[in-house]
């Protein structure tokens, strides 16, 4: 079991190719209003799309133990799990002896020498299925306080949008595909997928989230700092290798006559600009949290790889078959946004309770 948070408690359970995944979901107030149907529809948004997807299929059908009754949680530990229906895993038998080239097989053979791979087993992206039900639960927690949460694909490959959106825009990417914020760029980052899955190759790309609604003041600092507990959560997201909040790495090349956000009263305190993304010394400061999280490409691909003999101790190559994803960005968008919420819950509750 895999832990995080510390009001709002999320354990997330299970293995690619295990009967189930699963979490427990602590800290819920009792009577929070939850809607199946949001659950859902946000879990249809995590499924791959026809074409630039994995044909693997699974129902995700939520099964709810305890901890919900009649549309309302009830203030004891909020308990389901997900059958997994589409478990072959004799296929991926020849990786025990020949590791995939960046997927966790070797660290984990080394490590675990009892560890035998089937899919990606605890590693894999599949169990994030559990993570968009605890953050559907914990996005529907937060709305109701006024604190929304979408965000977008930012890049994929080559293709990169490099305007200025807002959260509306955001909001409005999940009637695309791959989450771009507008037909043309889906269009692009559609054939950007589609080339590289012809050439049995894959992309990576970057997702920008925005929350919108945070009060001044929300958040920790140091180890607790809001920004610190976001990127530690979205870092666990398989294939996530960077975070940036804000203008992030920019902010090195600027002087601190530019990257300050200065201050003016209009109905209440707001900033010009938001170089900073939104949060100072771990808390919000009053305007949007804006980060930005990029993804490797999907390590599972067609083309033929160098990697070595486990048995033998020699060189060898390995090629992967089956049903991969050319690119993760699109599935991956609903999950920054689940564990994005998860945090601002947990955030939420540390300070009420």
């Amino acid at each position: 079991m895999y832990r995080m948070g510390g009001s709002v408690v999320y354990t997330l359970y299970g293995e690619s190719h295990s009967e189930y995944i699963g979490g427990l979901l602590d800290g819920i107030p009792k009577g929070t209003e939850i809607s199946i149907d949001t659950i859902n529809t946000e879990l249809a948004l995590r499924k791959p799309s026809a074409g630039i997807g994995t044909p693997r299929t699974e129902p995700d059908d939520v099964e709810f133990i305890s901890g919900m009754w009649d549309g309302k949680a009830t203030g004891e530990r909020i308990h389901y799990r997900i059958r997994n229906t589409n478990t072959d895993s004799s296929k991926y038998d020849i990786f025990n002896r020949t590791p995939r080239p960046g997927h966790a097989d070797l660290p984990a053979l080394v490590k675990s020498p009892d560890h035998r791979i089937k899919g990606g087993n605890q590693f894999s992206g599949r169990l994030t299925v559990s993570v968009v039900v605890a953050g559907s639960i914990a996005r529907q927690f937060i709305l109701q306080r006024g604190i929304s949460v979408a965000a977008f694909t930012r890049s994929i490959g080559k293709i990169r949008d490099d305007e200025e959106r807002t959260f509306e825009d955001a909001a409005q990417s999940k009637r695309f595909p791959t989450k771009a914020v507008t037909e043309d760029l889906d269009s692009l980052m559609r054939d950007e997928i589609l080339k590289a899955s012809a050439e049995e190759d894959s992309v990576g790309g970057i997702i920008e989230c925005i929350a919108d609604g945070l009060p001044i003041g929300l958040g920790g600092t140091w180890f607790d700092s809001l920004d610190a507990e976001i990127a530690r959560a979205v870092f666990a997201i398989p294939a996530c290798k960077a975070v940036e909040f804000g203008k992030g790495f920019g902010l090195a090349g600027m002087r601190g006559s530019e990257s300050n956000d200065p201050y003016y009263y209009d109905d209440g305190i707001k900033l010009r600009t938001n170089n900073m993304g939104g949060v100072l010394g771990g808390m919000s400061d009053g305007a949007p949290m804006v980060f930005r999280a990029a993804f490797k490409p999907t390590p599972s691909i067609g083309k033929e790889q160098d990697t070595v003999d486990l048995e033998n101790m020699e060189d060898a190559k390995v090629k992967v078959e089956g049903r991969h994803d050319p690119c993760i960005v699109p599935r991956a968008v609903i999950v920054v946004e689940s564990m994005t919420c998860l945090v601002i819950a947990d955030q939420i509750m540390r300070e009420t309770s």
